[in-house]
């Protein structure tokens, strides 16, 4: 499973989101600190669910953390999210 994969799947399984889009946004950073060849290394996420209703930006940002996990995002260079609810 790819990491891309991962991201959709855990997201999906911890926020039952209507809206889920992970972009590997990795190619743009070639050169830059934390490229990896072969990509996967810098992700965009946009991810809207009922869940982070009434939460604020950090507690929805840590919310997400949680959902991936530690071993995931020690993976992932570069991670930006869009979090609506």
């Amino acid at each position: 499973m790819t990491r891309a994969e991962k991201i959709r799947s855990r997201l999906r399984e911890a926020f039952d989101p209507a809206l889920l889009e992970v972009v590997d946004d990795s190619e743009s950073h070639r050169g830059h600190a934390g490229y990896q060849e072969g990509g996967e290394s810098h992700f965009h996420v946009t991810i809207q669910s009922d869940g982070f209703e009434g939460l604020s930006r950090i507690a929805k940002h840590r919310a997400v953390h949680d959902a991936l996990g530690r071993e995931l995002l020690a993976e992932i260079h570069a991670l930006s999210l869009d979090i609506r609810s």
